[in-house]
């Protein structure tokens, strides 16, 4: 079985201020030690570079360098791939949000969601409730 990350799970793991820290870390751990294939898309990846060197998110944001060595080390993983659109994404969002009123903040969710419905990914690991809304994703939340 294969599954993705979001972008919530990084986070967390590099936040040392925030409740969900170390469950962050000790989920990651699992991925990292294990050989079950896993998936980050590049808006995880760009948007944990965002986020964790953030002076306003992080009370000690990561140096921009500190960031990438942590993408670099999920990356240099054997079973770590990335996703990046192919031909025909347009579409598959359109159909990913047809039925999902999809503005403001949903918007990098969506845009996720259709990055794992065009390859097939299912399984999503993540904090974040509102991936849910996709019924073809099966969202395991891993602090639950």
């Amino acid at each position: 079985m294969s599954f993705a990350l979001d972008v919530n799970i990084l986070v967390y793991a590099s936040d040392t201020g925030s409740p969900f820290h170390e469950p962050a870390t000790s989920f990651l751990d699992t991925c990292v030690q294990g050989n079950e294939l896993f998936y980050l898309g590049w808006p995880t990846v760009m948007g944990y570079l965002r986020i964790a060197t953030h002076g306003a998110v992080f009370d000690r944001p990561l140096t921009p360098a500190q960031a990438m060595a942590n993408i670099e080390a999920l990356l240099s993983l054997p079973h770590t791939r990335v996703l990046a659109e192919d031909e025909g994404f347009w579409d598959v969002y359109r159909s990913t949000t047809a039925t999902v009123p999809t503005r403001g903040n949903l918007v990098p969710d969506a845009h996720l969601a259709a990055l794992l419905r065009q390859h097939g990914v299912k399984t999503l690991y993540t904090h974040d409730r509102d991936f849910r809304i996709f019924d073809f994703l099966d969202v395991r939340d891993p602090f639950a």
